[in-house]
């Protein structure tokens, strides 16, 4: 299949590319308002949710899947710019290893709690100090999975632009609502929507399946090495933990939100979530 491409690329000093390269630093992306999104569900996922994609790179070496006409083709249509590049630049701009030949940059979404829906019986996760951008993306198919309203992003650290949160979300980022703010906006967010906190600790008062998970909740979760500042522990209804029988003393927070996420849909079966 032939491709009618804007642009061919044959340089990796050409401006746009060291620009895109560019990206994997998070400054850069905060200063442009761009991420860089690799793969053909990522990118197929960007264009479900409405996503505006500015430049899709095409590395006709690298097309490994007969969806890439698809995507492309819907990029043409959406107005994005289409450029034919060769494995060296694609290898420059790109994040992952072996990239299967498809880098698309797109402006990031504003984010913004004003966005976010809730259910009629919200269930949120607060994410409060991650460590590592792969548990935030880990964290989204978990709520994507649950059928969660989504997650909110309120340590100023995380970046949710990160290419490990991207690709440890396959895609989810786009399709599980997300939002960013300080703790102050969260909490009095939460407290306007009526919404109780339930902090996530290994020192919790209670096991996590005595709670009941069944009335509007948001699960705050937090850095594994230091847990929950003192906001969240003071701000929360009730702390709740999961039960340790092995030597390690802590779960990774991605494993932990997904426990408590599926104890709360396994409690709220035959309630109406949307």
């Amino acid at each position: 299949m032939e491709w009618d491409y804007h642009k061919t690329l044959t340089s990796i000093q050409n401006p746009l590319v060291k620009q895109v390269a560019k990206l994997k630093d998070r400054r850069h992306r905060d200063e442009l308002g761009l991420m860089v999104i690799e793969g053909y569900r990522e990118i197929a996922r960007a264009f479900e949710s409405g996503i505006r994609i500015n430049q899709l790179f095409v590395c006709r070496e690298r097309l490994q899947n007969e969806q890439a006409e698809g995507i492309i083709q819907q990029a043409t249509q959406a107005g994005s710019e289409i450029l034919e590049i060769d494995t060296r630049i694609l290898e420059k701009i790109a994040y992952r290893e072996n990239p299967d030949g498809l880098v698309a940059v797109a402006r990031q979404p504003a984010w913004s709690l004003e966005d976010f829906r809730l259910s009629q019986c919200p269930l949120v996760v607060v994410a409060a100090g991650l460590e590592k951008p792969g548990n935030l993306g880990s964290i989204l198919r978990s709520v994507d999975a649950a059928g969660a309203d989504g997650v909110v992003v309120c340590d100023g650290i995380t970046d949710p632009a990160n290419p490990n949160v991207i690709r440890a979300a396959t895609g989810t980022l786009f399709t599980a609502q997300l939002a960013k703010a300080s703790p102050e906006e969260t909490l009095l967010w939460l407290a306007e929507k009526r919404i109780r906190i339930l902090a996530a600790s290994p020192e919790g008062r209670n096991e996590f399946w005595d709670t009941d998970w069944r009335r509007p909740c948001a699960i705050v979760v937090g850095t594994e090495h230091a847990g929950l500042d003192k906001r969240w522990r003071e701000g929360a209804e009730e702390t709740v933990r999961i039960p340790m029988k092995g030597r390690a003393d802590s779960l990774n927070v991605a494993v932990t939100t997904a426990l408590l996420l599926f104890e709360a849909v396994r409690q709220r079966k035959g309630i109406a979530s949307r």
